[in-house]
């Protein structure tokens, strides 16, 4: 069992197949709203629902994890990988107790999305949720990611630091 199966909803399914399915609904929404509210309002009701679902979503999974805020980041984010890892080539620059620092340079999330037309919504489906997962860490993880393939950039770069341990 996967610490985000709930967050999958079916676990038969990959993460690229939930995500599809979630953008055939919410594409034609947005793309509505965009008609009848202009696309700075439309966009912003949209971010805003998103990422409040998401910030809500992770921090019950996190609320499920035994262990410290250390330990429940380290499985939500190990759970994600493990869902992901298909879908995503990475490059390891550094994993250590201070540090993990990767970039990310394939991923189908961001094909898919960009070829949509859509790269805001699959970076509000897809790469907000890192920083929500490090949310459950209680400061204990910080994320820096200073580019993403989702923009356009030739890499998404996924620079965490580790606090001290006590």
């Amino acid at each position: 069992m996967n610490v985000l199966d709930d967050y999958m909803v079916d676990v038969r399914l990959s993460l690229l197949d939930k995500t599809r399915i979630q953008a055939q609904v919410l594409v034609p929404l947005l793309q509505a709203l965009r008609a009848e509210l202009g696309r700075e309002k439309a966009d912003a009701i949209a971010r805003s629902a998103l990422r409040d679902w998401s910030k809500q979503l992770f921090a019950a999974v996190g609320e499920r994890v035994e262990g410290s805020p250390r330990r429940k980041w380290a499985a939500m984010h190990a759970a994600l990988a493990e869902i992901t890892e298909r879908e995503v080539t990475a490059e390891m620059h550094r994993h250590d107790g201070q540090a993990l620092e990767f970039d990310i340079t394939h991923c189908r999330f961001a094909s898919f999305f960009r070829a949509l037309g859509e790269p805001e919504l699959g970076a509000l489906l897809v790469c907000a949720t890192d920083f929500d997962i490090v949310a459950a860490s209680g400061g204990e993880v910080s994320l820096t990611r200073e580019q993403t393939l989702m923009q356009g950039a030739p890499s998404c770069t996924f620079r965490y630091q580790f606090a001290p341990r006590s």
